[in-house]
C-alpha cells in the first residue's frame, strides 16, 4: 500500500467512524432506556400488588380530597345576592 490508500483508508474509516459511532451510541442508549423502564415497570407492579393486599386488609382508609375538590366546594358553598 503507497501513502495515497493509506490517506483513503483513513479517510474512508473516519467518515465511517462519524457517521455510525452517534448511531451506535443512540442504540445503546436506548437499550439501556428500554431496560430501566421494563424494570421500573415489574416494580410498580410489586408495589401495586403490595398495595392491594394492604388495601383490602384496611377497611378504615381515610381519604382526603383534593385540591380541585376543596376549591369546587367553596365555590358552590358562595351565595350570590342580588340587590
Amino acid at each position: 500500500m503507497n501513502g495515497n490508500q493509506i490517506e483513503g483508508l483513513i479517510g474512508m474509516v473516519a467518515t465511517l467512524g462519524i457517521l455510525v459511532l452517534p448511531s451506535v451510541i443512540g442504540i445503546v442508549r436506548d437499550r439501556r432506556i428500554d431496560r430501566q423502564l421494563g424494570q421500573a415497570q415489574k416494580d410498580r407492579g410489586r408495589q401495586g400488588s403490595a398495595r392491594e393486599k394492604e388495601a383490602q386488609k384496611s377497611s378504615s382508609r381515610s381519604t382526603v380530597p383534593s385540591t380541585a375538590t376543596w376549591y369546587a366546594d367553596g365555590r358552590r358553598s358562595k351565595k350570590f345576592v342580588s340587590s
